[in-house]
């Protein structure tokens, strides 16, 4: 489970659409073991790079539409957002280093 802010549905688009930096979306869902085990490596990454990108989860039984518009078909699914749109999709647990990579060009800058 992660300690992150939750977006719904009805505040994606002002939440993460018109964010002025990258935010990271981890969908989830309460019963994915993988989904688990990825929410407290997000709370260490937003903890030491907050400060560069924004990090927020959703849960795709309680919000169907936003996942739906983006064809997330597995999960966890983590959307990197940046000007209204996905610059990068990491689907599947990983490891922090694994994470840390895919997101060096956006909290390296």
């Amino acid at each position: 489970m992660s300690n992150l802010q939750s977006v719904t549905d009805a505040n994606f688009e002002a939440e993460v659409l018109n964010a002025d930096r990258p935010v990271l979306v981890d969908f989830w869902a309460e019963w994915c073991g993988p989904c688990r085990q990825v929410g407290p490596i997000l709370d260490e990454i937003a903890a030491e790079h907050g400060d560069k990108m924004g990090f927020v989860k959703l849960n795709v039984d309680e919000n169907p539409i936003t996942p739906s518009n983006y064809k997330i078909t597995g999960i966890p699914a983590l959307n990197v957002y940046q000007g209204g749109q996905v610059v990068r999709s990491i689907v599947g647990a990983r490891p922090k280093s694994a994470i840390l990579k895919e997101l060096a060009e956006f909290i390296d800058s």
